[in-house]
């Protein structure tokens, strides 16, 4: 099975108005930067996007956030990005924001299968809102459901063919786990290469969960907002 796509236009391509799509990423380490190009390219619309944050204003999510694209966030963390402020605080963009860890458990359920789980996280704040709550020895907790989408765009350092893919350091983040909970996984490498070049010990996404892969170009990789000491 030939898993590889000539470029991320080609991946987006079939991609339709309103598909929820989980993007990996944390701030802008390990963000599928050439997927979210070509979906701000394509002009996809009426989007859910399931991202840790929302990228910043000229990068990552904020640009599909920015010609209007997007219209719901999921999300732990959107505070580097003021367009999004200004369409939440308008009522322009549907947001559910979700504690970091509840959001990577709910995305792991996605991925394993599971109906739901309980959590302590929550308890007695707005996120707990309308939802089932329960004591289980001796704490309160919230039942939180599982996470998965439609899509998943996940961002790798190497990949082959079959679509096996090893991340690097803290770009690997919440790729591994997005990448199993969506009914279509796309990854995007930097290094694509044949079967049989990666350690089978050093995957991290086994294939099976990969539909698409293709090798990425022109990454930038930029930092969210760069401090230094004083001299």
């Amino acid at each position: 099975m030939n898993k590889v796509l000539a470029n991320a236009d080609e991946a987006v391509a079939p991609i339709p108005d309103g598909a929820s799509i989980l993007m990996g990423g944390f701030g802008l380490c390990g963000i599928p930067e050439n997927l979210i190009t070509a979906l701000h390219r394509r002009g996809t619309k009426h989007l859910t996007v399931i991202s840790n944050n929302a990228g910043v204003d000229d990068f990552g999510i904020g640009i599909l956030l920015r010609t209007r694209q997007v219209r719901k966030m999921i999300s732990t963390y959107v505070g580097e990005n003021k367009e999004f402020e200004r369409q939440f605080l308008t009522g322009e963009l549907d947001v559910e924001l979700v504690p970091q860890g509840t959001f990577a458990e709910r995305i792991r359920a996605g991925g394993a299968g599971i109906g739901g789980f309980f959590t302590p996280t929550g308890y007695g704040t707005l996120v707990a809102e309308g939802k089932e709550t329960r004591t289980i020895d001796g704490k309160a907790c919230v039942l939180e459901w599982p996470l998965r989408a439609d899509f998943a765009f996940v961002k790798a350092w190497k990949g082959d063919r079959v679509g096996n893919l090893v991340y690097r350091r803290t770009a690997r983040n919440f790729n591994p786990v997005m990448a199993t909970a969506a009914d279509v996984t796309i990854a995007e490498v930097e290094h694509l290469v044949e079967p049989g070049d990666i350690d089978p010990d050093h995957v991290v996404t086994p294939g099976i969960f990969v539909k698409h892969i293709f090798e990425g170009k022109h990454y930038e990789k930029r930092i969210e907002r760069r401090m230094t000491r004083k001299p």
